[in-house]
């Protein structure tokens, strides 16, 4: 028996796994967070399976469906929204199911800020100018390690994802407006990938005016980065012809090397007549 955790993406019934919707079609208990998970991805469940709603459960009720299918030999496919790795509670119940023996697994799913950034149609890294993304959250009922706050995150000049933050957006701007100027761009997703999805664009200075007109308060991923600003960036190095790599050889640094060669080969021969 074994517990199967499976990251369902972040809406689009398509974007889960092969392997995870497999797992839901074929487990005779599946267990889902019904306030997220579309019905699309439930549907898949065998007729004969029983299929929970975790959305009304405490961890406590969670684990007695677990030991409950180890008593009955059936493995659970346990199915949460995004990917399990980001804000999933998943830590929480491995414990438990360590403590009671129970054997699980990790399917991954595609996160809400990768749906997102494919919503944006945008690199969220740019060759020189951002090669890092540092996923977080903004401080509120669910309390952020100090020396994570959003300040200190903010002086790395990284692109910044932040999940679960909607309501908290003008604490958001308040924190950052330390560190940028007002025109430092932001956008949000509400929704990525759901057929309801919508798209802000803007600054500092005007995003948190813009989310309260449209009443974006939640399932919205608020991206804030340099990148969306910049044009004017060089190529990166994969499909330069001048970088070698192990599936290509540079072919400009190759005649380079020949000409040099050829000019040391040209010199040995002449110090050789001498």
């Amino acid at each position: 028996m074994t517990v199967y955790f499976i990251g369902a993406g972040p809406g689009d019934p398509d974007l889960i796994t092969v392997k995870g919707a497999k797992l839901v079609e074929t487990c005779p208990v599946v267990l889902y967070t019904g306030s997220l998970v579309p019905k699309a991805v439930i549907e898949r469940a065998r007729p004969d399976a029983l299929v929970l709603n975790s959305a009304d459960m405490d961890l406590d009720a969670i684990t007695a469906v677990y030991t409950n299918a180890q008593e009955n030999g059936h493995d659970v496919a346990r199915v949460q929204t995004g990917d399990l790795s980001i804000y999933s509670s998943l830590a929480e119940q491995t414990r438990r199911l360590n403590q009671l023996g129970i054997d699980w697994k990790v399917i991954p799913g595609v996160s809400s800020f990768q749906a997102s950034a494919a919503a944006l149609g945008q690199e969220l890294t740019l060759p020189e100018e951002c090669q890092t993304i540092i996923l977080s959250r903004a401080s509120g009922r669910t309390p952020v390690p100090e020396k994570e706050n959003l300040k200190s995150l903010a002086a790395h000049e990284a692109t910044l994802c932040l999940f679960l933050s909607a309501t908290l957006i003008r604490k958001v701007v308040r924190e950052l407006s330390d560190v940028y100027p007002q025109n430092w761009p932001v956008a949000v997703v509400e929704k990525a990938s759901h057929p309801e999805q919508r798209i802000l664009r803007g600054t500092l200075a005007d995003i948190a005016d813009k989310m309260h007109e449209a009443n974006i308060k939640s399932t919205a991923m608020i991206i804030v980065s340099k990148v969306f600003a910049i044009d004017d960036f060089v190529d990166s190095k994969l499909y330069d012809p001048s970088f070698s790599h192990a599936c290509r050889k540079a072919t400009v640094v190759e005649e380079v090397v020949v000409e040099e060669n050829s000019v040391t080969n040209q010199a040995t021969k002449s110090e050789d007549i001498q």
